[in-house]
């Protein structure tokens, strides 16, 4: 007779996988014959509907027979003589781990969750639940809601003086899907000309979608625009309003230098501008793609502004892009609830992301006064590099030896931070001794923490 330790809740289920670890272990063997519902019941102290239950999810899975009037028997099922390992929560990742070792996180680029405007959203959302209704269970056309992407051609006209097609704008869920696309658009035969160093994240999304890429060094002013002309590039991929992770602004000569370029090569300039609302001080620069919509790709987030987790985000592509795009993803649904996008739209058009953004900039701009208070007063030679523009900037340490020890000693004073080394994708000299400070998650009092250390 079978025995078995049953726990309080769901019997069946683990009645069901003792019997299935047991039959795979070969502890039963094929041909067996399993005890009779009723007495196996009463050997566990468990009702009949229980076994029941158990004995038909194995029948269904093929791990036993029914012979009718004899009962069940275990099934010819290939066994390795070792009973299956039990599932357990995968290990934590480094991340996770040091959640809580240090007093501050200037590597994060989320933002604290208070500063999302949850009253607004909410608002919105029940404003579009009552106005849409049933309307937001249809299809989504594969270029995003017209209604969203109208918003996003206003809005870009409106803070940045770029004029757009709504057709032309595609939304998506997020910048990593986005490139995914791109390269469907461009092929995977020629490479790709990406920032050298670069957030991680991007040359991987064009390796994951089959693009070879080559790296571009990036100076004070911004990527190399000769080696970019000498990449044998199909497309660059560029953040010239502030480049991550150096801050570099590139000036106007190199944007129509690398324009020039493409026009004259047929190759793209992907404009990835993903912080430009963060501007802290002027005015948001001018457009690559504002220079010249032909051979630029525009390309931005919700993820700074509102919260990653939404995956919004779109590009404006090009006319013939677009139409290439309608060729291949014109039976496709787009990936974004329909939900999320009418609320994003009623967002925009009300003036509520504007104000939201303004109240950011605002609240950023306290948190970098407080930042540069702290590293005026650090005993060290140091020297800041910074633009006004986004939420991060650089510090050049020059008198440690090391980038190791420049990490190891924020980590005595319980901060966490990465230097300009930690984001190279490709060796490159001159890069060392200059620390990124993102303070985009930090909060109000946070350098408090440290003060006394």
């Amino acid at each position: 007779m079978l025995t078995y330790q049953l726990p309080e809740k769901n019997k069946y289920y683990a009645l069901y996988s003792a019997i299935r670890e047991d039959i795979l272990s070969g502890n039963l063997r094929a041909g067996e014959r399993l005890p009779a519902k009723r007495a196996l019941a009463e050997n566990l102290s468990v009702s009949v509907i229980t076994v029941q239950t158990a004995y038909e999810q194995l029948l269904a899975e093929g791990y036993i027979t029914s012979r009718e009037r004899r009962g069940y028997f275990v099934a010819e099922v290939a066994v390795s003589g070792v009973a299956p390992k039990i599932l357990q929560s995968p290990p934590i990742d480094d991340g996770e781990r040091e959640e809580g070792k240090y007093a501050l996180d200037l590597c994060s680029g989320r933002a604290p969750a208070k500063l999302f405007p949850f009253s607004v959203w909410a608002k919105l959302m029940r404003e579009t639940l009552s106005d849409e209704g049933e309307h937001l269970l249809e299809r989504v056309p594969c270029g995003g809601d017209g209604a969203l992407r109208a918003a996003i051609a206003a809005y870009l006209y409106r803070c940045r003086g770029f004029k757009v097609n709504p057709q032309y704008v595609v939304i998506g869920a997020g910048a990593e899907y986005l490139y995914g696309v791109i390269v469907q658009l461009l092929g995977r035969d020629k490479p790709y000309a990406v920032e050298n160093p670069v957030y991680g994240r991007v040359p991987k999304a064009y390796g994951l979608n089959g693009a070879k890429c080559v790296f571009v060094p990036v100076g004070e002013r911004g990527a190399d625009a000769e080696a970019a002309e000498k990449s044998g590039a199909c497309a660059l991929h560029v953040s010239p309003a502030h480049q991550y992770p150096t801050g570099a602004v590139m000036p106007a000569a190199t944007r129509m230098r690398l324009i020039g370029w493409a026009e004259r090569t047929g190759a793209y300039i992907i404009e990835d501008d993903y912080d430009s609302e963060f501007r802290l001080f002027g005015k948001p620069l001018q457009t690559m793609a504002g220079m010249n919509g032909d051979r630029v790709i525009y390309l931005n987030t919700f993820s700074k502004t509102l919260a990653p987790s939404l995956r919004m985000g779109y590009m404006v592509l090009p006319p013939a892009l677009y139409e290439r795009y309608r060729a291949l993803y014109a039976d496709s649904a787009n990936v974004v609830p329909l939900f999320e996008q009418k609320t994003l739209a009623r967002m925009l058009d009300g003036g509520y992301f504007e104000r939201h953004v303004a109240r950011l900039k605002n609240y950023y701009r306290g948190i970098r006064a407080e930042l540069l208070e702290k590293i005026a007063a650090l005993p060290v030679n140091k020297s800041v590099i910074e633009t006004g523009g986004g939420l991060h900037l650089t510090l050049r340490l020059p008198d440690f030896g090391c980038d190791n020890d420049i990490k190891e000693a924020a980590a005595r004073l319980g901060i966490k931070i990465k230097c300009l080394t930690d984001y190279l994708v490709s060796p490159c000299s001159g890069y060392g001794g200059v620390a990124v400070i993102n303070y985009s998650a930090v909060e109000r009092g946070a350098f408090d923490l440290i003060g006394g250390r």
